[in-house]
């Protein structure tokens, strides 16, 4: 397999594994209906690990298009295969957010809110307001990226590292993710909200066009900053 396939089955895992936490928690009939944020986060911070695992040694499993344009502006990953890499984040994204579109089937049609049906695919503010959302997702992702580039030099037990960056994620989630959502991932959100569109899911509404646009800026402004303040800082 190489690095453009990694790439996109890691991210595909990602979506399977975070999206389908949350059509759990939110959709009707699910035996893991109203299990709460924590189960969320929690959810989606082993998603990432596993998706570490699986295609990190192949990949270096980016699976983020803010931390490939990071880690390249830092000079660690080629210019070259930036545009491969992303390609693939966002193809594996949609294909994971089909698979739980699928996974979930009968419970579309249970669930009446079409806003929870949304929040499956992509994220969402608490309050709406485009600096205040824009800016939660530029503060997060700075943290994500700035958390990586401290957990990187360190020395851990073999295979140990992968779940210490979901542990990273499951903490972002916790103290930052309950403004907005904590998107951290242009393609994370925006693929999955493309095949919300154009999935054949039961009542759903609007994909809410007009907020899409912050879960991309924001995480890629966040990457690119953090990048920027642990080389002025840390470097």
């Amino acid at each position: 397999m190489n690095s453009y396939m990694a790439e996109f089955f890691g991210t595909m895992l990602l979506i399977i594994l975070g999206e389908g936490v949350v059509a759990g928690v939110v959709l009707k009939g699910t035996k893991s209906e109203n299990a709460g944020w924590l189960t969320i986060v929690i959810g989606w911070g082993l998603g990432v690990s596993l998706a570490i695992y699986a295609v990190g040694g192949i990949s270096g499993a980016h699976l983020n298009p803010a931390l490939t344009l990071a880690f390249a502006l830092r000079g660690d990953f080629p210019w070259s295969d930036v545009g491969g890499y992303i390609a693939a984040q966002f193809a594996g994204a949609f294909a994971g957010a089909c698979v739980v579109w699928l996974h979930f089937l009968p419970h579309w049609k249970r669930t009446d809110d079409p806003g929870a049906k949304l929040a499956v695919f992509c994220t969402a503010p608490a309050i709406r307001g485009t600096f205040s959302n824009l800016i939660s997702e530029i503060i997060a992702t700075g943290v994500l990226v700035i958390g990586l580039l401290f957990i990187g030099p360190n020395e851990f037990t073999q295979g140990l590292k992968p779940l210490v960056v979901g542990l990273l994620i499951v903490s972002i989630g916790l103290s930052l993710g309950g403004t907005t959502g904590f998107a951290l991932n242009p393609a994370r959100d925006l693929a999955p909200r493309i095949a919300h569109t154009i999935l054949p899911i039961s009542g759903k509404g609007s994909s809410d066009w007009s907020y899409a646009w912050i879960p991309v800026v924001g995480p890629v402004l966040g990457g690119v900053l953090g990048v920027y303040i642990y080389q002025l800082f840390f470097n």
